[in-house]
């Protein structure tokens, strides 16, 4: 809510009849002595919604000069901003089946709640259409948890509290039903579970640099989800990543030269994984979305979410000082990255639909992107699947897979002794493996490419 009237999408501050304009004002033309004192004119403006500008403002957002709302209008202009994404970005069709990343935290727990609305109305108007030929199915939508514990240690009773609370929320979700995934983070690997604990252990132990240690976490995490997604026949993957998360990753990605990939984790959509990736709640800041889980008594149950350390740490405490002197820096900082020019796979693919679903077609239409300019990238970091260069990669290095590997992954994941480095190569997931795999071929591809006889050449 910390938008303006220029530049607010969601039409909260546009007027829509001349009494809405009066009530604006300050100052009346009109007698209103008959209407008591509680009708709006009487009230101040600093105590009055900003958007229905009838009911008292018991919602203030960004600070001295900020939004102020009621309770419903604070609501529907925040489901207004998640709507907004999911539409104009086309990341939800019909035939979609949709694996809502699931923290418990306030941005994960808005995300179910809103997306869980979205196919509740999306029901409805199946039900209501159903003697018709031309009625669209409506899209599924599952929920996944990663568990931490091998990584982060809890209490087991605490643990099996936040498993529990988190089975009570989706349960509790209207239809139709949400499936509910819960995998350790170590199911990353193939092998059986004491195996996968032990070689997730060993893996982290040869990484010495905190920062590195914990954005591998991350990227293992990134892993786990897509597998469940995989695996189950999910069609995306929704994070709830929101305004301040980006803010953060956009000030950490900066400091860990991580420029050139910088616009592919920022944007709405992201295609480059094997299910792509959708950030509804990319304009909603975090503040708003404690204050709607309190207004609407929606249930938070995170447990690993305060685990940050290293340069990670100090850019979050960091932009918390910021917030106190501004709370609209977060806001800033993601609008300054969000100019920086997307890749070709940070738009969902069009969907296949059928000639007969016209109405569809005609929403695809209307909110469809426009073709992407920029060149794709040479490859991918095979641990954390960042976009990359070779003509801006770094010095080589002797091992194939290090230079497959981003900047940042080189200096601050794999270790620096060819000692370590063995050790750390045979605890990889296969998953990375293969990756890194696919990545070095095209790179020897590419240093060959001239040594090679093209088809039209053994025809000489």
């Amino acid at each position: 809510m910390a938008c303006n009237g220029g530049g607010c999408e969601s039409g909260c501050y546009k007027y829509t009849t001349t009494t809405d304009v009066d009530l604006k004002s300050s100052k009346s033309t009109v007698d209103d002595s008959s209407y008591g004192g509680n009708h709006p004119r009487h009230q101040t403006n600093t105590t009055v919604c900003l958007k229905c500008k009838a009911t008292e403002a018991t919602v203030f957002t960004g600070g001295d000069g900020g939004g102020r709302f009621c309770s419903d209008c604070f609501r529907s202009n925040l489901y207004g901003k998640f709507k907004l994404a999911v539409t104009s970005n086309a990341m939800i069709s019909p035939t979609d089946k949709v694996l809502v990343a699931f923290s418990g935290g306030p941005s994960s727990r808005v995300t179910l709640q809103f997306i869980s609305e979205m196919q509740l109305k999306a029901q409805k108007n199946f039900d209501a259409t159903a003697n018709r030929d031309r009625c669209l199915p409506v899209f599924g939508v599952g929920v996944a948890f990663i568990d931490e514990s091998d990584v982060h240690p809890i209490n087991s009773v605490v643990l099996e509290e936040t498993v529990e609370g988190i089975k009570q929320i989706v349960s509790s979700l209207p239809l139709p039903t949400k499936q509910l995934h819960v995998a350790p983070i170590r199911s990353i690997y193939s092998t059986n579970t004491s195996d996968g604990e032990e070689l997730l252990k060993n893996l982290l132990n040869t990484v010495s640099d905190v920062t590195g240690k914990e954005d591998l976490v991350a990227h293992l995490c990134m892993l786990s989800l897509q597998k469940i997604a995989i695996e189950n026949g999910y069609t995306k993957l929704m994070l709830g990543s929101c305004t301040s998360r980006i803010a953060c990753h956009v000030l950490a990605a900066t400091v860990k030269g991580q420029g050139y990939s910088l616009a592919a984790d920022i944007q709405y959509a992201d295609a480059r994984w094997d299910v792509p990736v959708v950030l509804p709640l990319r304009d909603c800041p975090l503040q708003e979305l404690k204050i709607l889980c309190n207004l609407d008594n929606l249930k938070i149950v995170e447990v690993f979410n305060d685990f940050h350390s290293g340069i990670n740490g100090l850019i979050s405490s960091f932009m918390k000082t910021l917030q106190e002197e501004n709370p609209a820096r977060e806001c800033t900082i993601v609008r300054t990255a969000g100019k920086l020019t997307p890749f070709p796979f940070n738009r969902i693919p069009e969907a296949n639909v059928d000639d007969d679903d016209l109405a569809f077609q005609k929403r695809q239409k209307k909110f469809s992107l426009k073709p992407i300019e920029s060149l794709p990238p040479d490859s991918f970091c095979p641990i954390c699947n960042s976009p990359m260069s070779h003509s801006n990669n770094t010095e080589p290095r002797s091992d194939l897979f290090g230079s497959a590997c981003c900047s940042s992954c080189q200096y601050q994941i794999i270790p620096n002794e060819m000692s370590s480095i063995d050790k750390f190569y045979s605890f990889l997931p296969e998953s990375i493996i293969a990756r890194a795999k696919k990545g070095n071929q095209n790179w020897i591809r590419e240093r060959i490419q001239d040594c090679l006889l093209l088809d039209e050449d053994d025809e000489v």
